[in-house]
């Protein structure tokens, strides 16, 4: 067969996988959207966004009164974003060179934070929460969608011994989050993937005291 038919048929095979793969992150968006009430004018942002899908429909969602800061580690995924970025002529989205500890977003800057299996993939997470702590606004919502340790999974190197493998068990997520001083809020139940052992929890930052 043909080079270029050997193309277009492995294409068309992929095909189905890659709108399976691009419904999957619209319907765990759209979710994100109803339980953390994203509505426009918000500031939002994604930690290690990958291809960008759920951060390009947070943008729609808190409208060109709202941003999003959109995160990667990658070198190439992040000039992915951007380009892409450009292409959907998105003012209202900032992509943001992420670092293996920190946000690198600024101080109170946002309403929401979110991320998608990236979670596990912490070294350090108390420095990471005290990250977070300080881009969220007071009252501020953290949402991290995860999934329990696959044992076909190799280890995720300088993680955690207590995160059991490739994967981290939500008891041990949320005891996490407390300990760095976040209230958990919402444990929403059928997570889109949910057979894949994928989880959601919804944690709030404190809002400041009220002075006396």
């Amino acid at each position: 067969m043909p080079r270029i038919l050997k193309s277009v048929s492995l294409s068309l095979l992929l095909l189905p996988l890659l709108l399976l793969a691009l419904g999957s992150y619209e319907r765990e968006a759209k979710r994100l959207a109803d339980l953390m009430n994203w509505k426009p004018g918000q500031v939002i942002a994604e930690i290690g966004a990958g291809e960008g899908q759920m951060s390009f429909f947070a943008a729609q969602t808190v409208g060109a009164d709202g941003h999003i800061y959109t995160t990667e580690l990658d070198d190439k995924k992040l000039d992915n974003l951007k380009k892409e970025v450009k292409q959907r002529n998105l003012g209202n989205v900032t992509v943001v060179k992420a670092d293996p500890i920190q946000t690198n977003l600024p101080d109170d800057c946002c309403d929401a934070v979110f991320m998608r299996r990236v979670y596990h993939h912490f070294t350090d997470p108390t420095a990471t929460y005290a990250s977070l702590l300080r881009a969220l606004k007071p009252g501020g919502l953290l949402a991290i969608i995860d999934f329990a340790p696959h044992a076909g999974l190799p280890p995720v190197q300088n993680a955690p011994h207590n995160h059991g493998g490739h994967g981290i068990e939500k008891n041990t997520l949320i005891t996490e989050l407390t300990s760095a001083g976040f209230e958990i809020v919402a444990q929403p139940k059928d997570w889109p993937n949910h057979g894949d052992g994928d989880y959601c929890v919804i944690a709030r930052k404190p809002a400041a005291p009220k002075p006396s």
